[in-house]
């Protein structure tokens, strides 16, 4: 019985499609009319964008409406792809990380990478509990520490760094496990840092470095001039204790050596590592952090930093460019974690985007020290679509006056729509 309906709903749907096609309706989606930015195919116009059973279809001028089964009007806002935050924390951090898709859809992000929370004692629990349970595309960077985030005497355990048993997990998860962090070591040796590289050096992954107490028996310009590998990150960039300018006001030049060398560098602001004193001058000087990342958390989201439009919107009124502040949140982060199908509108990739509105008016920002800029753009996220479904939207751009419909049920329609009500009949979220 049970295979006999199972059937009928596939006949139905291949029915559906059918008559779909026959009606010239080659899309399940259209974004119709929007200022795209995708920064990987070089677009920055007006542009549709069309969907199809998850993935971008097209993305051209004037695509016509009798093609799309669905439109919706995205005049006068931004369509970028997924937003990619690869600092954030959903396990572990003393009790403050989140469930992903609590904060993360909202503000156009579609995909995260928890920032070390599990190691590889924990990673198989991190993974049932988080990964496996969110919309959000959830990954992970493996704290060399076995136990993860479990509090700072655990996180200075040097008897739980463990390579090889690290090496072992991240291989068992291949693009799950995306590298190696370490965080938060308090001691005078660099046991934690060259634990983390010798993982990653074995299981060939790069890793994230939080520099925990900065001490000058490890100096942070050998860190990222001599230790870190091309590819590396070293994440908190603004952070008070990074030795980022000199009695002058200069950024230090080891700094520019660093990034010549491969050496990336993460945003991170976190509640405790975003200082405009620092940011405001090294951005004015071309020293942009490669990445735009929340470091997610509960201190985080309640403090400055808030969320990911607000941290963009930092950088757009410092002076950095909305296409380059887009590029550092998408195609950037993703490529720089090895996957290279997320972070842009190409045909065939994941429909993974963010509609977001660039507001003007007086606006305050705050850093982690709780100073105040003001500036005169705010980043607000519109829509989120997660695998060409809406996942959150803000105004309701995609829904029909409640006063047209007549006595109306449920608007929702699961060919387009990820928040109906009813149970799917057939599921394209994936696994991450």
């Amino acid at each position: 019985m049970m295979m006999m309906k199972m059937g009928s709903l596939r006949y139905a749907f291949i029915l559906m499609m059918a008559a779909n096609f026959m009606n010239g309706q080659e899309f399940d989606l259209l974004l119709k009319g929007g200022h795209v930015i995708d920064p990987k195919n070089k677009i920055d116009a007006i542009r549709d964008v069309a969907i199809s059973s998850g993935k971008i279809a097209a993305v051209a001028a004037g695509i016509p409406v009798a093609k799309a089964y669905k439109t919706i009007d995205v005049s006068g806002l931004h369509v970028t792809p997924g937003l990619v935050d690869i600092h954030a924390h959903f396990w572990g951090v003393y009790g403050q990380g989140i469930h992903p898709d609590s904060h993360t859809l909202r503000s156009g992000v579609t995909t995260v990478v928890d920032a070390g929370g599990a190691g590889w004692r924990n990673f198989a629990a991190f993974k049932k509990d988080i990964v496996d349970r969110a919309s959000t595309r959830v990954l992970a960077w493996l704290n060399i520490v076995g136990r993860g985030m479990d509090g700072r005497v655990a996180e200075n355990n040097t008897a739980d760094m463990d390579p090889a048993a690290a090496a072992k997990t991240i291989r068992a998860h291949p693009g799950l496990i995306v590298g190696v962090k370490t965080a938060h070591y308090d001691g005078p040796e660099w046991v934690a840092v060259d634990r983390s590289l010798e993982a990653g050096n074995l299981a060939k992954v790069p890793i994230m470095v939080d520099f925990g107490t900065f001490r000058s028996e490890r100096p942070f310009e050998e860190l990222v001039t001599k230790k870190l590998r091309p590819g590396d990150f070293y994440t908190h960039t603004y952070l008070n204790s990074v030795p980022m300018l000199d009695s002058d006001g200069h950024v230090r030049k080891f700094l520019f050596e660093a990034r010549s060398r491969g050496v990336l560098f993460d945003a991170g602001h976190g509640q405790g590592s975003f200082l405009f004193r620092l940011a405001v001058p090294a951005v004015k000087q071309g020293f942009v952090a490669d990445t735009i990342s929340t470091d997610l958390h509960t201190g985080s989201m309640n403090a400055g930093m808030k969320d990911m439009a607000m941290v963009m919107s930092k950088f757009l009124n410092i002076g950095v460019p909305l296409a380059d502040v887009i590029l550092r949140s998408t195609w950037n982060p993703a490529r720089a974690i090895g996957h290279e199908e997320l972070g842009h509108l190409s045909p065939g990739a994941p429909a993974d985007i963010a509609v977001l509105r660039v507001e003007q008016g007086n606006f305050g920002f705050v850093d982690a020290y709780k100073a105040r800029m003001t500036g005169s753009q705010r980043l607000v996220c519109e829509m989120t679509l997660r695998n060409g479904l809406v996942s959150w939207e803000l105004n309701g751009i995609s829904r029909d006056p409640w006063d047209t419909l007549g006595h109306y049920g449920s608007q929702g329609d699961q060919r387009w729509d990820a928040t109906a009500e009813d149970p799917p009949k057939y599921n394209r979220r994936p696994k991450r």
